[in-house]
């Protein structure tokens, strides 16, 4: 373990841990305790005429939300704000950290749908946001799940996860949580949230059922999804779909609207609904539509 806070700034916390055993939660209250202790030196040696206001970012390699819901620091300490690290970043993820942490500075619209506004969180609901970018949408969901619902944005890129934690400083919500990792991955803990929205994020996953596996087993049963994104009109060419900086640029990666939607019923989603569809348009090289989606997954037992 590597503790390496900048010099003189008490304000920003870097964590990272080469090993795997925080994956058994015997680990977990050595390792915050140790988190916290470092927190409140540091506080400590903060100037006594300034308020201290630090971001406290956690390089590791698990999340769980008991563990999250369990660790707070006050606010008139340090936001409990978490950067967590896979390890299994793959071939897409240097193209899309690399043109995302450039637009995370500039005003830009990069989503391609509704899912904000028609998956209506609700008071107390645990959320989760798959490609958080800024922290727009983080924002409106903590507002409407309050400070009894807690609110997970993930995101691969650094720049954007660093422009959405100074966001989330600014409104000062305690329940919001960053977690850097791919979507094929997910560092969170299954059966965790009621909803899971994104906006264009998934076209960029090199494995498309992975994700959407990995958004039903971090669902609760009876938790719903809510997804804007892109479709292909065809099978993109394999000269664009592997090409990474095509990719990243969020139209490589579409596939068409039938390959889609079988993988949805294959995870084992219900209620599947195309609830807004755009024309076809030209995005790239190829013909693309925006739609937003949204499923459930089931109550019953049967299945993760």
């Amino acid at each position: 373990m590597r503790c390496r806070p900048r010099k003189n700034d008490a304000r920003l916390i870097f964590f990272t841990y080469a090993g795997t055993s925080l994956s058994h939660m015997r680990d977990v209250p050595v390792y915050l305790n140790l988190f916290r202790r470092v927190c409140i030196i540091l506080v400590k040696n903060e100037s006594p005429r300034r308020k201290p206001k630090g971001i406290a970012i956690l390089s590791i390699l698990f999340f769980s939300s008991h563990a999250a819901g369990n660790f707070t620091l006050s606010r008139s300490k340090l936001p409990p704000i978490f950067f967590i690290t896979s390890s299994f970043f793959l071939m897409n993820t240097i193209e899309i950290e690399k043109r995302y942490s450039a637009l995370a500075e500039q005003e830009c619209c990069l989503s391609c749908g509704g899912a904000i506004i028609l998956s209506e969180p609700q008071t107390g609901e645990v959320c989760i946001d798959l490609g958080c970018g800024k922290g727009t949408d983080l924002i409106r969901l903590r507002e409407a799940v309050g400070e009894h619902g807690l609110v997970v944005g993930i995101d691969v890129s650094e720049g954007m996860l660093a422009k959405a934690a100074r966001t989330i400083e600014k409104f000062g919500y305690a329940n919001v949580r960053l977690v850097r990792s791919e979507l094929e991955h997910l560092q969170i803990e299954s059966r965790t949230a009621d909803l899971v929205i994104s906006n264009c994020t998934i076209n960029h996953a090199q494995d498309k059922r992975r994700v959407w596996a990995e958004v039903k087993r971090v669902l609760k049963k009876g938790g719903r999804f809510v997804v804007s994104d892109i479709y292909s009109s065809e099978p993109v060419p394999a000269e664009f779909a592997n090409d990474p900086a095509a990719v990243a640029e969020c139209w490589a990666g579409a596939i068409p609207k039938d390959e889609y939607m079988t993988i949805l019923q294959e995870v084992g989603f219900s209620n599947i609904t195309i609830v807004e569809e755009s024309k076809p348009y030209k995005k790239g090289m190829i013909t693309v539509s925006s739609f937003t989606v949204s499923g459930q997954k089931q109550s019953c037992n049967c299945g993760a």
